[in-house]
C-alpha cells in the first residue's frame, strides 16, 4: 500500500504511475486475446468448447432447461427474495430515465424529429456468481423495449449458478450461453453455429473481457458500453470524526472483487493513515477472498494525504474513479463542487456495496472514463434517429447559405444537389 504526500512537487507523477499502470494493455495479454478471438472465428463452436474445457472445466456451452430448473429449485428461498427486492429498486429507478421523442415544426412549415427506438438484441455478460450484475445490466435494457436480452454467464468448475438463473428467470430472459472469458465474447459478437450474435454487449469482466469488448467494437461485430467498465475502484474521503473501521470495510469491499482493482484514501487526518491501515490488517484475517484482497491491496491501493480542501476535489477529479464514499463530517460543503465519479455515496450509512444493490447503476465507469461517459443506463440500449422533412420556403431560405457553404468546402456534389431541390421549388 502506497502513501502519498499532495504537497511534494512530483505527487502527481507517482500518481499517475499507480493509477496509469493498469491501463496498460502488455504485449502478452494482447497476443492472448488476439489468439483466442481468431480461434473462435474459425473454428466456432469447437474453439468454445476448448476454452471452457481449459478455464473453467466446462463442456456444455448451452444449458439445459432441467439444469437451469434444477439449481433454482435448489436456491435459499431468503436468497431469492433479497432478489425480487433488488429488482423492484433498480426497475422502478431505471423506469425514470426513459428519454422522450423530440418533434419540431418552425415558422417555415419545416418539420423535425428525433424518435428513439430500442436496439434488437443485447447481451448480459455477468461474471461468476453475480445475480445483482444480471439486474443492473437487464433492467434498463427491458425498459428501453429491448426485445432479444440474452444471459451469458460462465460456469464455475462446471456448475451453474442458482441466484444469476434466478434473477434471470424474474427478468424474462430465457436465452442463455455457458460461457466466459474472451471467447465468449467472440462468440456473441460474431456469432457461431450454436452461439446467435447480438447487437451490444454490456457487462463487466477481466482485463481480457475487458480488451475482447473493444477489438469487436472496433472491427464494427458489435456495440458495448461507451465506458471502460472494470476493474473497480473507489476513493473514500474522510477525516477525524471518520470511523477507521468503516474506511477500512470500504477498501476491502472493493479489493476483493480482483486482484486489479484500486482502493484510495484521501484524508487530511495523518493520524487516519495508521488506524485504516491497522484495521485492514484486522479485517483481512477472516475474509474468504483474502488473497485477492491482499494482492489488490499491495500492488494498487494508495492512501494520500492533503493539506487544503481544494486538493481534495482536484486529486478526485484527476483520478475520476468509478466509486467516491465521502465519509467527512463536513460532506455538505463539498457538495456544491463538480465532482467527476461515476456514483457517489454521500455519509456514513451511504456505502458503495450497498450501493451495488441498487436503486442506482454499479455498472460504472472505471479507470478515469467517467471523465467522459456514465454508469449503463436506459439510453445504452436506445439509439435515436433524426428525421428531416423541409418545406418548398424551408428550402429557399436555407438552400442559400447551404449552397455557399458546401461550394466553400469544395464538396461540389453537395452544392449540386442542394441546387437542383431549389430549382426545383
Amino acid at each position: 500500500m502506497k502513501i502519498l504526500n499532495s504537497k511534494n512537487k512530483s505527487f502527481y507523477s507517482e500518481l499517475d504511475k499507480i493509477i496509469n499502470k493498469r491501463n496498460k494493455i502488455d504485449k502478452s495479454t494482447l497476443k492472448i486475446v488476439e489468439k483466442i478471438i481468431n480461434n473462435v472465428r474459425k473454428n466456432k463452436d469447437k474453439a468454445l468448447v476448448y476454452y471452457e474445457r481449459k478455464f473453467n472445466n466446462n463442456s456444455k456451452i448451452i444449458p439445459t432447461k432441467t439444469e437451469i430448473e434444477q439449481v433454482i429449485k435448489s436456491l435459499d428461498p431468503k436468497v431469492k427474495k433479497a432478489i425480487d427486492q433488488t429488482y423492484v429498486r433498480v426497475k422502478e429507478w431505471h423506469k425514470k430515465q426513459m428519454p422522450k421523442n423530440i418533434y419540431f415544426k418552425d415558422k417555415l412549415n419545416n418539420k423535425f424529429y428525433y424518435k428513439n427506438k430500442a436496439i434488437n438484441s443485447a447481451c448480459c455478460y455477468v461474471p461468476g456468481n453475480l445475480p445483482s450484475t444480471l439486474i443492473m445490466c437487464a433492467t434498463p435494457a427491458i425498459i428501453a423495449g429491448v426485445k432479444r436480452i440474452v444471459l451469458c454467464t460462465p460456469r464455475i468448475n462446471g456448475k451453474l449458478n442458482g441466484a444469476v438463473y434466478y434473477a434471470a428467470s424474474i427478468l424474462g430472459i430465457t436465452e442463455s450461453y455457458s460461457l466466459g472469458g474472451a471467447s465468449a465474447i467472440m462468440a456473441l459478437a460474431n456469432g457461431t453455429p450454436k452461439v446467435k450474435s447480438v447487437n451490444k454487449i454490456v457487462g463487466p469482466g477481466s482485463k481480457w473481457v475487458a480488451l475482447a469488448k473493444k477489438m469487436v467494437f472496433l472491427e464494427g461485430l458489435c456495440g458495448i458500453e461507451s465506458a471502460n467498465m472494470g476493474p473497480s475502484e473507489i476513493l473514500c474521503w474522510a477525516d477525524a470524526s471518520t470511523s477507521p473501521d468503516i474506511v477500512a470495510s470500504s477498501m476491502l469491499a472493493q479489493s476483493e472483487h480482483d486482484k486489479s482493482c484500486m482502493s484510495i484514501l484521501l484524508t487530511k487526518d495523518k493520524n487516519l493513515i495508521q488506524k485504516v491501515r491497522s484495521s485492514i490488517t484486522n479485517q483481512l484475517k477472516d475474509l474468504p477472498r483474502k488473497k485477492i484482497a491482499s494482492r489488490s491491496l499491495n500492488d494498487n491501493a494508495v492512501i494520500i494525504y492533503v493539506k487544503k480542501d481544494k486538493d481534495i476535489i482536484k486529486i478526485t477529479n484527476h483520478i475520476a474513479p468509478e466509486h467516491v464514499e465521502i465519509l467527512l463530517k463536513n460532506y455538505k460543503k463539498y457538495l456544491n463542487n463538480n465532482i467527476i465519479a461515476g456514483s457517489i455515496c454521500i455519509g456514513p450509512y451511504s456505502s458503495m456495496a450497498l450501493s451495488d444493490y441498487g436503486p442506482t447503476q454499479h455498472s460504472l465507469p472505471t479507470h478515469g472514463s467517467s471523465k467522459f461517459s456514465s454508469g449503463l443506463g436506459v439510453k445504452d440500449f436506445i439509439t435515436s434517429t433524426s428525421y428531416n422533412q423541409l418545406s418548398k420556403k424551408g428550402v429557399a431560405n436555407f438552400g442559400k447559405s447551404a449552397y455557399l457553404l458546401s461550394e466553400f468546402e469544395n464538396l461540389l456534389g453537395h452544392s449540386r444537389s442542394i441546387k437542383k431541390r431549389m430549382e426545383n421549388n
